[in-house]
């Protein structure tokens, strides 16, 4: 049995511009990573730094130009890596509602409640990006 996490929100902007927020190191930098590379494209791999300690990668694995983009995990930690994480985008009168998912993990141990409760934190972080244009420095993304 997996288990997965989930998060929708609204973000008052285009889906054009969540997509590449979602999508572009320049933007994932700003809201999440403290420094990505990749290229949206199915099978592009992407490199995920956090520290040195956590140099992740994944792969795209599910593509629709400004529609959604999914991420597997190819070489994370022992918890991350079964995992695939994604972001969906519907437009709407109001900007663009995105649903979030991160799914397949093996188990609900203290990892995946820390990490449900990270994404909740970080995804509030990229709204703010994109709304307010407001960068929180990486050492204050916990």
């Amino acid at each position: 049995m997996s288990h997965s996490i989930y998060h929708n929100l609204l973000i008052k902007t285009s889906p054009e511009v969540v997509f590449d927020a979602v999508s572009q190191p320049r933007h994932l930098d700003n809201w999440w990573t403290l420094k990505s590379s990749g290229t949206p494209q199915v099978d592009e791999t992407y490199n995920l730094n956090f520290t040195d300690e956590y140099d992740w990668y994944c792969k795209v694995s599910q593509l629709e130009l400004n529609t959604s983009i999914h991420f597997k995990m190819t070489q994370s930690d022992s918890d991350w890596n079964p995992t695939t994480f994604g972001f969906d985008l519907e437009e709407r009168e109001e900007g663009t509602y995105l649903r979030f998912s991160h799914i397949n993990w093996e188990d609900t141990n203290e990892h995946f409640k820390v990490a449900s409760f990270c994404w909740a934190m970080l995804l509030n972080g990229l709204k703010n990006y994109l709304e307010k244009d407001l960068v929180v420095p990486f050492e204050e993304r916990s």
